[in-house]
């Protein structure tokens, strides 16, 4: 119970901040490598300001101060850090764990590109809330991928 419980700790700080479940992980290198990774994406991309303009529901002006060629990197990036902090946490990671979160980049970038132009029931989302809605649909892609490849290797035994 306890591992299971230091797994989920570590997931969550990561879910906080890119990094800080390595540190938990004791792996100090790459933790400050990746805390500072999200400052310079976070500062070049001006994500802060996106997720607060967001928010304050001025979809436009988030859209205006976002640096979308520097935001692109973000979702890779997080969904990466989260996945390695995770994986380390484990004893033995299950193969193939790393599916839904590489769709969940996937789609996350994919809801980023096109956050400019897709209204939901006639409303802009903007560069934060519509790349959040897409990621659920990554994360279950990756999932039910995941199962085949396993369902398959299974078969082949």
């Amino acid at each position: 119970m306890k591992k299971l419980s230091i797994q989920y700790e570590v997931l969550f700080w990561s879910i906080a901040l890119p990094g800080f479940g390595q540190f938990l992980n004791k792996k100090y290198i790459k933790a400050i490598t990746l805390i500072i990774l999200e400052v310079l994406i976070n500062v070049q991309s001006h994500f802060n300001s996106a997720i607060w303009y967001s928010f304050q529901w001025e979809i436009e002006k988030a859209i205006e101060v976002t640096n979308f060629p520097w935001l692109m990197f973000y979702p890779c990036f997080y969904l990466f850090s989260i996945w390695d902090a995770f994986r380390d946490a484990q004893e033995d990671p299950s193969p193939f764990s790393f599916f839904p979160f590489v769709f969940g980049a996937y789609f996350v970038t994919v809801g980023l590109m096109y956050s400019t132009k897709i209204k939901l029931f006639g409303v802009l989302l903007g560069p934060v809330f519509l790349p959040m809605l897409f990621l659920l649909p990554g994360l279950l892609t990756g999932y039910i991928i995941r199962k085949i490849i396993l369902q398959a290797l299974k078969r082949t035994d």
